[in-house]
């Protein structure tokens, strides 16, 4: 069985929606594109800390964050070794162009073809981005890890990455980073359902 993993930046009050660019995506009338930008050099620690926790492994996309990458990774692969080689499934109930290597459609029954995804042979899955699929996972307690990267601004406004359709779930820290410049990062593994207690009791 492969694992899900989401990884994302986020701000302190869980926005994630066009961290790297203005021109990202302005739907809801997002002004605050390319938020995450200014902190993207974290240091050499940071780099070899998020190079440990993104290895090549192949990758689970939205629509829109799919054609962004296409746009971009190809040309770019020595910032991250080997994304053009491994396998990105796209999720989409419509039609996509399919123009970066090693893509597949996931089309029809979404979630059915996701659970029979992850049930499958292969390497662990990464979701980059892809609020919408977030939430379609987080919904059907179908995330195992999460590498959460968080910058240290509210922006008030803005998608999600914990939506109304989270589910209630306790996640493990196994790992940790506080870089220079404010960014946290944590990686998590999935733990069990949630306890509920009288404090101090």
């Amino acid at each position: 069985m492969r694992k899900i993993m989401i990884l994302s930046f986020l701000t302190l009050d869980g926005v994630i929606q066009a961290g790297g660019s203005p021109e990202e995506d302005h739907s809801g009338g997002f002004k605050y594109g390319g938020w995450a930008a200014p902190y993207l050099d974290a240091g050499a620690e940071a780099d070899e800390f998020m190079a440990k926790h993104r290895p090549s492994t192949d990758l689970l996309l939205g629509r829109k964050t799919y054609e962004m990458f296409a746009s971009f990774w190809p040309e770019h692969e020595a910032m991250w070794p080997g994304v053009n080689d491994v396998t990105k499934y796209v999720v989409s109930s419509s039609p996509v162009e399919l123009i970066w290597q090693n893509s597949e459609l996931i089309t029809g029954d979404i979630l059915a073809e996701i659970k029979k995804l992850k049930d499958s042979e292969g390497s662990d899955l990464q979701v980059h981005g892809s609020s919408n699929l977030a939430q379609t996972l987080f919904k059907h307690d179908l995330v195992d890890e999460l590498f959460l990267m968080t910058i240290p601004l509210t922006l008030g406004t803005g998608k999600r990455l914990f939506g109304e359709g989270t589910i209630p779930a306790v996640f493990k820290l196994t790992d940790g980073l506080f870089a220079s410049n404010g960014v946290v990062m944590a990686y998590y593994k999935r733990a069990g359902e949630v306890k509920i207690a009288n404090a101090g009791a």
